[in-house]
């Protein structure tokens, strides 16, 4: 099979596969919360990219979380 054909059905379990090799070898040379925290960086940035490439706008509307936040803290003062 030429390797479009094999990319073409088992691309996930191909990519699956690598990213797991490529976190278990960080896992061995820097330990377990090291890979947690890389892996958690990984995320939020494919997250964000994503959203930028979908054209999906800001995570958080921060107008609207300091609005609320100004109206939730007014009793305080």
């Amino acid at each position: 099979m030429p390797w479009r054909e094999v990319w073409g059905s088992h691309g996930g379990r191909i990519a699956g596969v690598a990213f797991g090799a490529v976190l278990g070898l960080i896992y061995l040379f820097s330990g377990f919360w090291d890979m947690l925290f890389f892996a958690l960086v990984v995320f939020i940035g494919y997250t964000l990219g994503k959203r930028k490439d979908t054209a999906q706008g800001p995570l958080f509307q921060w107008q609207e979380l300091a609005a609320w936040l100004s109206g939730v803290w007014r009793p305080f003062k």
